[in-house]
């Protein structure tokens, strides 16, 4: 009798989990059927938030959905990264994730609020871009040698802005003074726009800007490009050398991707990734971001988990060396 009991109650279980199986599979096949949101990392006129609302267009046509880009700067972005963390892993909360946010935080935050690698699902990387080196136009350097030689004639008389403790910018610049063997003085901002306006106004002196929230104030002439931090010079700014043809071993890579909270189902995971690689290949989107200096990829999700992965290892050593570190 008992073994006929645990013969049905194993066949109940089985219909369950069949019927749950077939549950998910469908609302896989109909996913998205209301608005996505977006959170963004930093605020307006960040890359962190040029970049979402650029690819949100496309999406936003390919998924017959609004995607809504949603704001929450703080911490170098562990604000953001914490309310998705905590998101409901149903594809509909997704958050544009950098190399701040989910490989520099790692090791710069003695008390990160979420781990990269292990709270998020990754969907897709989107596009990688250089920093710009760019001086305020009052500065008496028109090269990185002539920038080097006068931080080394001030030693801590030269500041420079960021958009925030943690991100690639501000680690553009701490690297700077380890391998140029220089002392700088980092001055954190809450975004790239207020560190931008006191670049101008001749408040700090030099920042490492992000290619989009940078191209157009160089393009302007408002603020002077002396390099970019890509392996090679940029199509974006052709005239304009890499930082390391004067301080070698100096490459730093912006990227940007998109990760939703852990556990969400493989199958929407992968719909999110087809709609993005789908409207990443499209010549127009591809043309925008190039306009904001940002050249554009595509990734598995396995591909981008395993590159979020590699760069923790990478900037832990940078982190190191630099001795930054943020409480």
């Amino acid at each position: 009798m008992q073994i006929k009991i645990a013969a049905r109650l194993a066949c109940q279980l089985v219909l369950v989990f069949v019927a749950a199986g077939a549950s998910y599979a469908q609302a896989d096949k109909a996913f998205p059927q209301k608005p996505i949101r977006v959170i963004a990392p930093f605020p307006p006129g960040s890359a962190g938030d040029i970049v979402p609302r650029t690819i949100g267009l496309s999406l936003a046509e390919e998924f017959k959905q609004n995607i809504v880009i949603d704001n929450r700067p703080g911490a170098g972005g562990n604000i953001a990264a914490e309310t998705v963390k905590n998101g409901a892993p149903d594809g509909y909360t997704l958050m544009l994730v950098t190399v701040g946010t989910h490989a520099i935080n790692k090791s710069l935050y003695s008390k990160l609020p979420y781990d990269p690698v292990t709270d998020f699902a990754p969907v897709v990387m989107v596009g990688s871009s250089p920093n710009i080196l760019v001086v305020t136009p009052s500065l008496p350097a028109n090269s990185v040698k002539e920038l080097v030689a006068l931080a080394k004639a001030k030693p801590g008389g030269l500041n420079f802005s960021s958009s925030g403790s943690g991100t690639s910018v501000h680690l553009s610049g701490e690297m700077l003074n380890v391998l140029a063997d220089v002392k700088t003085v980092h001055v954190p901002y809450r975004g790239a726009a207020e560190a931008m306006t006191d670049l101008m106004a001749g408040r700090v002196q030099f920042m490492f800007a992000t290619a989009s929230s940078g191209l157009p104030f160089v393009r302007s002439g408002k603020v002077r490009a002396l390099a970019v931090t890509s392996p090679q010079r940029h199509s974006s700014l052709p005239d304009v050398p890499a930082m390391n043809e004067t301080v070698p071993g100096f490459e730093v890579t912006g990227w940007y991707g998109f990760v939703a909270p852990a556990r969400t189902p493989a199958g929407i995971v992968n719909k999110l990734n087809a709609g993005f690689v789908k409207v990443l290949k499209t010549t127009e989107l591809r043309e925008r971001m190039a306009a904001q200096g940002i050249d554009t990829l595509t990734s598995t999700p396995e591909e981008f988990g395993a590159h979020i992965r590699g760069e923790v290892v990478k900037w832990e050593k940078v982190v190191k060396a630099s001795g930054a570190k943020v409480d």
